[in-house]
């Protein structure tokens, strides 16, 4: 490809709105234009880089036996009130109405538009297994766009959806997707990592998610530095603590604490270790007010906390409703003493604490040597309700947990018959007999996957692409190209032989100073560059550079084809 028969439209400086590295990069390379919020428009050289991830994930899913197809965008309301989404997906969904007045949305995701696939189509288990699968565009109304592509309104997503007649069935195709999706992100060139995590909204069982490690992932994982053991912190467990509780050795005191409502300042007036102090936290649920504790230095994890009998779903308390109920301002509640209408959940870790900190249910008081059984009753429940922390057992029993940042880029779930039940879809099996299908889900963020690369691959000059994304592998920099006829001659004809060979090869013919032609092809990342000039001519070579060199190296021009093919072998 000839740049001048080509469009590079770069920027020296990001737009203002630009907050992530990846956003940045992505407009001053040219890759992506805003068109509004949360709506972008993907130019040339980032289509280039788009459909590069989605032929292998094409090629993978191909390869694992899934079958391609392509459903609508816009979906009739009715199936959405069959599988009971309609009302509760929430605003990111958004809805429209057709001439007729009738309701329609534009997919935020396909679940039910496959499931009436299916319930037409498959009637015998002579059918099964069947997994179906499209690339397209996805639109979720996001309350705040932000990021570029990494959480855009409108996105490019590969979903599948597969069907059986048992559930063992099921986790062997699970298991299928699973090893498929490691060999896309390995091809991909991408450091990543695949760990357990919540179903949420989309429903069902097992759950894993598919993580491009990188700093500015907004999700935390946790993983054993022993074993392959690796969970998002929001399910990744807690392990109790092996020792057992120790014996009280204060007796309970009532301190002045005036305006000391976290732990934080609580513990630091007292001159007493955070990890002394228990954090009281009030939610409701209906109409029942429930306190958790969690140690003063670890964090509420609410996946956890939501799957307590009782407490699904719930919110945090109203001041008010604190006040009512407890007789105390937020600030300084705790267990001790609290009325038993309140019901107090402990995470393990507090269940194990003696002589602790919390507050003293009265506004400027907070409690010093509070021990369980003696001050106050054993708490109602005890359970794992709290962020895993770096340092943490293992909940494998291998090694300690580290902690690292992820940006989602896949996940795959056990749906089980959440759709497949609420919309009739069954299948006869061999005893003739009705069965409702069992169903898996396989989602990856095409579109996402591109900001993720650059997030992991970067540096002051611009994106660092792995080969296999890259818009172009090889750039082919010419000095003097409408000046020279013989540079223009050595050049035309690297770039006619590496194309001819099927490499995506970028010839820089336009007519710009050397500065602006390297920082243009080290800010869109390519891969590879030589760079011919009359001087290396005379000498017979050409200068080499890898985006990651700090210094070109010279090429005997007779070899320069056969290395670079060897390069993007």
């Amino acid at each position: 490809m000839r740049a001048s028969q080509f469009f590079i439209s770069t920027l020296k400086e990001a737009p203002a709105e630009a907050e992530l590295l990846s956003h940045k990069l992505m407009l001053r390379a040219g890759l992506i234009k805003k068109l509004g919020s949360g709506l972008y428009t993907w130019m040339p050289l980032g289509l280039r880089v788009l459909r590069r991830v989605e032929h292998i994930v094409r090629e993978e899913m191909n390869a694992a036996g899934a079958v391609e197809l392509l459903l609508p965008a816009v979906q009739p309301a009715e199936l959405w009130q069959e599988s009971g989404r309609w009302d509760v997906f929430g605003p990111q969904m958004l809805k429209i109405k057709d001439r007729h007045e009738r309701d329609f949305c534009f997919g935020p995701t396909h679940e039910e538009v496959i499931t009436d696939i299916a319930r037409r189509e498959i009637r015998s288990y002579r059918q099964l297994p069947l997994n179906f699968y499209q690339i397209q565009t996805k639109f979720r109304d996001e309350i705040r766009p932000r990021f570029g592509v990494m959480r855009a309104r409108e996105f490019v997503m590969k979903d599948a959806y597969s069907f059986h007649v048992s559930f063992q069935d099921l986790e062997r195709e699970y298991r299928n997707m699973y090893d498929a999706y490691a060999r896309i992100f390995t091809r991909l060139g991408l450091k990543f990592l695949a760990v357990a995590a919540d179903p949420g909204a989309i429903g069902g069982t097992g759950s894993h998610e598919f993580h491009v490690l990188a700093d500015a992932g907004e999700d935390a994982i946790a993983y054993s530095s022993a074993s392959d053991y690796a969970a998002n912190v929001e399910l990744a467990e807690a392990v109790a603590p092996v020792e057992s509780r120790a014996a009280a050795t204060k007796k309970m005191e009532k301190v002045p604490t005036p305006g000391k409502t976290t732990c934080e300042d609580v513990s630091a007036l007292l001159h007493l270790p955070l990890s002394q102090s228990v954090k009281a936290l009030a939610v409701m649920s209906e109409d029942r007010l429930f306190m958790l504790l969690v140690r003063g230095d670890h964090q509420l994890n609410e996946v956890k906390a939501a799957k307590l009998p009782g407490l699904d779903p719930f919110r945090f308390a109203t001041d008010k409703e604190i006040e009512a109920r407890i007789g105390c301002r937020p600030g300084y509640i705790g267990p001790a003493g609290v009325p038993a209408a309140v019901m107090v959940i402990a995470d393990r870790s507090v269940a194990a604490m003696s002589d602790f900190v919390c507050g003293a249910n009265e506004a400027g008081f907070h409690l010093t040597g509070v021990n369980f059984g003696r001050d106050l009753p054993e708490p109602a429940l005890i359970a794992d309700i709290r962020n895993a922390i770096a340092g943490d057992p293992s909940p494998d029993g291998k090694g300690t947990l580290e902690l690292c940042r992820g940006i989602e880029v896949g996940h795959i779930f056990q749906l089980r018959t959440k759709y497949s039940a609420a919309m009739k879809a069954t299948f006869l099996d061999e005893g003739g007999k009705s069965q409702v299908l069992e169903m898996g889900c396989y989602g990856i963020g095409v579109s996402r996957i591109v900001a993720a690369a650059i997030e992991q691959g970067n540096d002051e000059k611009g994106i660092i692409w792995p080969l296999p994304m890259a818009p172009f592998r090889i750039a082919i920099a010419p000095i003097g190209y409408r000046k020279s006829a013989e540079v223009r001659k050595i050049a035309d004809q690297l770039h006619d032989e590496l194309q001819a060979a099927g490499i995506d090869v970028l010839l820089d013919d336009r007519d710009e100073r050397p500065g602006v032609m390297f920082a243009d092809l080290e800010l869109i990342g390519v891969p590879h560059r030589v760079t011919i000039g009359e001087r290396g001519l005379k000498e017979g070579k050409i200068e080499y550079q890898s985006r990651t060199d700090a210094s070109p190296s010279a090429i005997e021009l007779d070899k320069a084809a056969g290395h670079l093919k060897s390069l993007c072998a």
